[in-house]
């Protein structure tokens, strides 16, 4: 069986028209599935950061407080 070269090119030619809607509809097919990715990434890394969050409060020790030093005040030499 030989290959012919009307299998592999379109003869008929398509309209400018036709080619923009081609065009129009791969490129809005491709910014809705980035858009669908990075809404779903995220929603990731917000329930990540979250959970994060509950895990460093609960963890977190009470602060510890802090000692007063006293202040000695510096006499005046004349």
């Amino acid at each position: 069986m030989t290959a012919t070269k009307g299998e592999f090119f379109n003869p008929a030619k398509l309209s400018s028209r036709d080619k923009a809607e081609a065009t129009d509809q791969t490129a809005r097919a491709i910014i809705a599935a980035e858009a669908s990715a990075r809404d779903k990434k995220t929603e990731k890394l917000r329930a990540l950061r979250l959970q994060q969050a509950a895990e460093e409060a609960d963890a977190a020790p009470a602060p510890a407080k802090k000692r007063r030093t006293t202040v000695k005040s510096a006499t005046r030499r004349s």
